[in-house]
């Protein structure tokens, strides 16, 4: 039997990879393949917990053109991603996958509330773990939402699926054709240069909990697979060892 590298993961998806070619929304076709890649890891055994974004429903800088106070863009927003983990969650158990949300916004008829243990003991028992609504605060993103429960529920490695990029590079590689992709990084690295992985926050706490971060292409079939099973894809950002 194939063996796993991780055994407990957080895959970070942000809106816009539930939105396909749209841009905008959530893509039938598209969410039908990435929930059957998630799947094939689960069933791997792998313990499996998603954070998912919201871009492809609500950006802040709309609200900021609106003149949005930015709270209340940012609310907005964690509702964004609880519309998305929903439509992840009847997907995966479409396709015989247990599921369940938990949000840090209390919306008792439709998830449940976040906590720790609970959300460690669905794991155990092989059901899929979706975490809505970042962090349930104001002025953090969801890249720091992954962090943190990545760190509460004792992840092996947050796995950052990115729409058409297959790692860090120096520059955007979609408009500087010289842009160099890095295989390895720290994660002081990424927040000394000012690197565009996730947020200087999202990247502090890992950095202090020495949560390791890959960061790979999820447009490529069969990407989620290869990088739990240990494949040397993307850039792996970590802490450095001494």
């Amino acid at each position: 039997m194939v063996q796993a590298k991780y055994k407990r993961v957080v895959l970070k998806l942000s809106g816009e990879a539930l939105a396909g070619d749209k841009g905008f929304g959530i893509n039938p076709p598209t969410i039908k393949e990435v929930v059957k890649e998630i799947k094939e890891i689960h069933d791997l055994g792998v313990e499996i917990s998603i954070v998912v974004g919201g871009g492809n429903i609500w950006r802040g800088n709309i609200g900021s053109e609106m003149g949005m106070e930015r709270a209340q863009a940012d609310y907005m927003g964690m509702l964004a991603t609880i519309l998305n983990a929903l439509a992840l969650q009847d997907t995966l158990e479409n396709i015989g996958v247990p599921t369940r949300v938990q949000s840090s916004i209390d919306m008792r008829q439709i998830a449940e509330p976040y906590i720790r243990r609970r959300a460690i003991r669905h794991l155990e028992k092989n059901r899929v773990v979706i975490f809505a609504g970042g962090t349930g605060n104001p002025y953090f993103s969801t890249d720091t939402a992954a962090a943190l429960r990545a760190t509460e529920i004792n992840a092996d490695v947050i796995l950052m699926a990115k729409n058409n990029v297959d790692g860090v590079y120096n520059a955007d590689p979609r408009t500087h054709a010289d842009a160099i992709k890095f295989e390895e990084l720290t994660h002081l690295d990424v927040i000394s240069q000012g690197l565009q992985v996730m947020d200087s926050t999202a990247s502090s706490l890992s950095m202090d909990n020495d949560i390791p971060l890959i960061v790979f292409n999820l447009n490529e079939t069969g990407n989620i697979r290869r990088v739990v099973l240990g494949e040397n894809i993307g850039t792996v950002v970590k802490n450095a060892s001494y």
